[in-house]
């Protein structure tokens, strides 16, 4: 499905609110309900759209501290990758996982609720991992830009 304006306005729109009534949406990209229903739905079924999301305040849960944590292995074979990955997914503290370019193999996100928490969670998630040589923590001071689409993906349905 090749995407023309009024769906990358459909999607610049949910992604600012995702809870937004068909009628509503329908009046902000210029079509009816029904066309914006058919377009919405046929967005969701060729995979444009994989899920709507609530984004939480985690403050309010007491989740206060992000923590980039840079991962080394020891090798980077296959089965050194694999099981590391296979053991990444179940720490519940993680909430992001990246397979990296460059010195580092993963870069992980870890919400904690204070630096005593992150040093429970380093010895009970994070140093159990297999096959890690090197575990380096950065602390972000504060959050400037969290965006879930770049915003030139919706260049186009902007003008």
């Amino acid at each position: 499905m090749a995407l023309d304006r009024k769906d990358l306005a459909i999607l610049a729109e949910l992604t600012t609110n995702a809870r937004a009534s068909h009628t509503e949406l329908a009046n902000k990209v210029g079509l009816s309900s029904t066309a914006l229903a058919r377009r919405q739905k046929a967005l969701e079924d060729d995979g444009y759209i994989q899920a709507y999301q609530a984004a939480l305040d985690l403050t309010q849960f007491g989740l206060t501290i992000t923590v980039l944590v840079r991962i080394a292995l020891e090798s980077q074979s296959d089965d050194a990758l694999k099981a590391f990955e296979a053991e990444v997914v179940k720490c519940p503290s993680v909430v992001r996982c990246f397979l990296m370019s460059g010195t580092d193999d993963y870069i992980l996100i870890v919400l904690a609720r204070d630096i005593q928490d992150f040093e429970r969670i380093h010895r009970t998630e994070l140093s159990r991992l297999p096959r890690v040589a090197r575990v380096q923590s950065s602390f972000a001071l504060r959050e400037i830009v969290n965006r879930a689409v770049p915003t030139v993906v919706f260049g186009e349905a902007k003008r």
